[in-house]
């Protein structure tokens, strides 16, 4: 089941990196990101916190938008 995730990290995304988040919305939040979109499963959140990682982004916060 599909679930609405919301990312806080700290640091800024590269122009071309903001492809690898192409289905989330992204806001510019001093110090850092808000990101929120869906997750399909627990693969795709590893991934998606992975690819964080990758690009030198240190994760402040991760958990599930209540609808």
């Amino acid at each position: 089941m599909t679930q609405v995730y919301e990312f806080r990290v700290d640091g800024r995304l590269p122009a071309h990196a903001r492809d690898a988040f192409c289905d989330m919305d992204v806001e510019e939040v001093p110090p850092g990101l808000l990101l929120r979109g869906a997750v399909v499963d627990e693969a795709h959140l590893h991934g998606i916190i992975s690819t964080f990682r990758v690009l030198g982004l240190s994760i402040v916060s991760v958990h599930p938008v209540r609808r």
